[in-house]
């Protein structure tokens, strides 16, 4: 497919669904976290948040499926994979000032490297399903 409402067909949906699992689940974490915890480390727990953003941003606009939609997927998801490199290197190089883990510490390793990978196959599907 061609078109913007290609990215919610096919593997596309498999694509939302992770998103949306992930978008819960980071959402869930930092409002927990922030609300209980937010003292004890709050780069790591406002990185959390700023996770469950992207991904929320990411999987409504992936499954909105229009052309507006795919650019902000597209910037929500080169976000996500910055993010998650740059908050994986420091997470390793800087360990003090994440004394409590996120989404992306350690790329993801919390999460099975799912979000390492994540941000890679949304690229890579919006560029399958982009117009020639």
């Amino acid at each position: 497919m061609a078109d913007a409402e290609a990215t919610r067909h096919g593997p596309g949906r498999i694509l939302i669904a992770v998103y949306g699992v992930f978008a819960l689940s980071a959402t869930a974490r930092a409002g927990v976290q922030i609300a209980t915890q937010y003292s004890e480390a709050p780069i790591a727990y406002s990185l959390s948040a700023v996770a469950a953003i992207i991904y929320c941003a990411a999987t409504f606009a992936l499954a909105k499926a229009t052309v507006i939609s795919r650019r902000v997927a597209l910037v929500a998801i080169v976000i996500e994979l910055v993010g998650v490199l740059a908050i994986g290197t420091f997470s390793y190089a800087v360990p003090d000032d994440f004394p409590h883990s996120t989404v992306w510490s350690h790329f993801g390793q919390g999460y099975g490297y799912v979000p390492l990978v994540l941000p890679v196959l949304g690229l890579l599907w919006l560029r399958r399903t982009a117009k020639d």
